[in-house]
């Protein structure tokens, strides 16, 4: 009995942790009625014992027998009794425990009901599982369509959608649910008829390829992929220039399954013999995103020289390159046809692109031209004929959510007009996308002076101050980030709320991309566009381009520009000194450090009067900037306000559209505040006029749509250049009048 009673207790639920809510209400029963029949025989075998008295016998011996009856009697009745204790305890532990059953079941289909949408992919548990971590609550348009195709009918992909729209998970999730199902094969296959696994689930070997235009993509899209990677033992490493090429080589020792990284670096690796890149014989996937940006005239010469190294889908070694042929091929169970992704922000394919993959018509133009269409890119990445084309894109190729706008002013007050963006509309995050370098630097250095916090990225930077500043840039709920088109692609930072562009692009692809930065996913943002009378008629051509006819004006309130100018002046002034006091110190230290190498002195023959000439200059500069950057210290210290604000009588200035719409707004939450939380709530205090409003909110309430005509833009800046150079004219006329009369008058003298 004891036996028995030790092995049910070992098997008890509560003890091991097990949770099966359907099945512990039987099981309690069951030990329940176990542990009944237990106490019977106890009780039972107690009575018993009881009833049969002992024949009286002498001597010491039946003294012991005596004692050690009435020891075994109080032991049976301990142990009846601790019995029935523990079965009190199991019935209320098995109460809570079927309490928690129903939670747990509840739960679950909650939980079960809330991702629904994604049991229309039959996707592997483990990868259901992560996305139920992550919280994606439904896939999108471009998942939707794309992963069955790629990882249920083993196509290849063209994808095409608007920025945003998920395209990482799109070609991510079927990689993943190819894996995972070759893993299940080999396990089954082992206990069935104990072949080797390596056969079907090949370990320590490259399975998928994906190549980036930029490096910041390739890392955002490593970081996208290792959280799925998590819950499956899938090793991703990224393989980027600007980092420390040995570190990354340790990394390629531990044989990753999957590699993302940039074409440069990855060819950089390739062509030194790098042995896990270079055996490409079990390659399954290869990816190309943002193909778009690939094709470009002069960018990417190496993607290229990868493409050539791939392996023939056919099988086939015809074309393959030495290294390739020299790999050591695993079994042909274990290698099925590669599938290639080639996935973009636009599409343009020809209508009978399809049977020019079948004839193979494009391979005539492999010796000559470059990968300069995505026809072609993806001829030569080995897609079959039967790829799947997914076109999501609208006409305009831009984001539905997105509201674009634009604000016409001269060059020189693009900085005013930025700088007003910031103050008045500074919610959100916002980042502003400029050509050049030296634009950048302006901008970044009058806007420090102006007492904004800014991040600067451009590709000129190390890899590792990239990364900062992107990394400060997400972490700051109202941050600002001015980049050049480095960050136009790929980048996913949630919140970013506006895009203004300084400088227009030099194409409708980057603009989109630009634009693409903001009203990702089923959010939404605004686009600002600083347009100059030289950028009309390219902004009106760039309208055209995505079919739209109007645009919004951004609304502006002139009432703030005559403030706005007075500190940007100052702030030039004391940036024009800046530069030319560190430009000065630039050039002494070098000439300092040169004489240095060469172990020269350097000898002064400046006079004395010189030097004490130099002296008064410097400390004459020096108090100037301290001057001006009293004053402007003086003027950031105050919020900025319209010309038409009264200090003493603020009701006596003019109502914007801006101020009105904040006492709308703050109309709205005191009576929602009054029905909801009654009169004891403490309210916060507002400044009318000062709190800031979102430009996306601005351009909602105020914006006005201007047509946009090419020829009448065109004609408007043709008109524009005449009377500009007509007053040009007039003006030097005059100026050579007034030389002549002059030299007259002294003549005559």
């Amino acid at each position: 009995m004891n036996a028995g009673f030790l092995s049910l207790e070992e098997i008890d639920e509560p003890d091991y942790g097990l949770d099966v809510p359907g099945a512990k209400r039987k099981i309690s029963n069951k030990n329940s009625k176990l542990k009944k029949q237990k106490l019977e025989e106890v009780t039972e075998g107690s009575c018993e014992d009881a009833e049969a008295e002992p024949e009286p016998a002498e001597g010491m011996a039946e003294e012991k027998n005596v004692k050690a009856k009435k020891k075994k009697k109080k032991s049976k009745k301990k142990k009846a009794k601790a019995v029935q204790q523990e079965d009190e305890s199991a019935t209320v532990i098995d109460s809570k425990d079927n309490e928690k059953g129903q939670m747990l079941y509840e739960d679950e289909a909650e939980a079960y009901a809330e991702f629904y949408a994604w049991n229309e992919l039959r996707l592997h548990p483990l990868l259901m599982k992560s996305i139920s971590r992550l919280g994606f609550k439904e896939p999108t348009p471009i998942q939707r369509t794309c992963i069955p195709a790629a990882a249920h009918q083993g196509k290849d992909v063209i994808g095409a959608a608007e920025t945003g729209s998920g395209k990482t998970l799109a070609f991510g999730l079927p990689i993943f649910q190819r894996l995972l199902e070759e893993r299940e094969k080999a396990a089954n296959m082992l206990e069935e008829k104990g072949e080797e696994a390596g056969k079907y689930a090949p370990k320590g070997v490259l399975r998928a390829l994906i190549i980036t235009p930029t490096r910041e993509l390739t890392l955002q899209v490593t970081d996208h992929l290792k959280e799925f990677a998590k819950d499956i033992n899938v090793r991703v490493v990224p393989i980027v220039g600007g980092m420390s090429a040995e570190k990354q080589e340790r990394l390629l020792k531990t044989r990753p399954e999957v590699i993302v990284g940039t074409p440069g670096r990855l060819w950089e690796l390739m062509s030194g013999g790098e042995k896990h890149l270079v055996e490409l014989h079990s390659l399954s996937f290869f990816v190309l995103d943002e193909a778009d940006r690939m094709v470009e005239a002069g960018h990417f010469r190496e993607l290229q020289s990868i493409i050539e190294m791939l392996p023939m889908t056919s099988g086939t070694t015809d074309g393959q390159s030495q290294n390739t042929q020299n790999c050591v091929t695993v079994s042909s169970l274990s290698r099925k046809k590669r599938q290639t992704f080639v996935f973009s922000a636009t599409l343009a394919l020809s209508a009978d692109f399809r049977k020019k993959l079948k004839r193979g018509s494009l391979k005539s133009k492999q010796s000559t031209d470059g990968l300069n269409s995505i026809e072609i890119l993806s001829e030569r990445a080995g897609m079959k004929p039967n790829a799947a084309i997914v076109d999501l894109t609208n006409a305009s190729i831009l984001a539905k959510n997105l509201e674009e706008s634009f604000i016409e002013c001269r060059e020189e007050d693009k900085d005013a007009y930025l700088y007003y963006i910031l103050s008045i509309h500074g919610e959100g995050r916002t980042i502003v996308f400029c050509t050049s370098i030296a634009a950048l630097r302006h901008i970044s250095s009058i806007l420090r002076i102006l007492g904004v916090n800014v991040s600067t990225l451009h590709a000129q930077m190390q890899q590792r101050a990239r990364l900062k500043a992107i990394d400060r840039f997400r972490a700051n709920e109202h941050g600002i980030l001015v980049a050049t088109d480095v960050a136009a692609r790929g980048l996913d930072i949630p919140g970013v709320r506006t895009v203004v562009h300084y400088q227009l692009p030099h194409s409708a692809e980057v603009y989109v991309h630009r634009s693409g930065r903001t009203a990702r996913a089923s959010s939404d943002g605004c686009s600002i566009a600083l347009i100059s009378p030289n950028d009309s008629a390219k902004f009106a051509s760039l309208c055209k381009s995505f079919a739209k006819e109007s645009i919004k004006h951004f609304p502006l309130e002139s009432s703030y520009m005559p403030e706005v100018m007075k500190r940007l002046s100052l702030a030039r002034q004391i940036d024009k000194i800046s530069r030319k006091d560190s430009q000065e110190r630039a050039n002494k230290s070098w000439l300092e450090r040169s004489a240095e190498s060469l172990e020269l002195v350097v000898e002064n023959y400046d006079s004395e009067e010189e030097r004490v000439k130099n002296f008064k200059q410097k400390k004459a500069s020096s108090n100037h900037l301290k001057n001006l950057q009293q004053e402007l210290n003086g003027l950031l210290s105050r919020p900025l306000r319209p010309k038409t604000f009264s200090h003493r009588y603020p009701t006596a200035a003019g109502v914007t559209h801006l101020i009105q719409h904040q006492f709308e707004e703050l109309a709205k939450q005191n009576g929602d505040d009054n029905l909801v939380l009654g009169e004891n709530k403490r309210r916060k205090m507002v400044v009318i006029g000062q709190d800031c409003v979102e430009p996306l909110q601005a351009l909602r309430t105020a914006g006005h749509e201007v047509h946009m005509d090419v020829k009448e833009r065109v004609e408007k800046r043709r008109n524009a250049e005449s009377l500009r150079r007509k007053r040009k004219e007039e003006k030097k006329r005059l100026r050579d009048q007034r030389r002549k009369q002059k030299k007259q008058s002294q003549g005559r003298e």
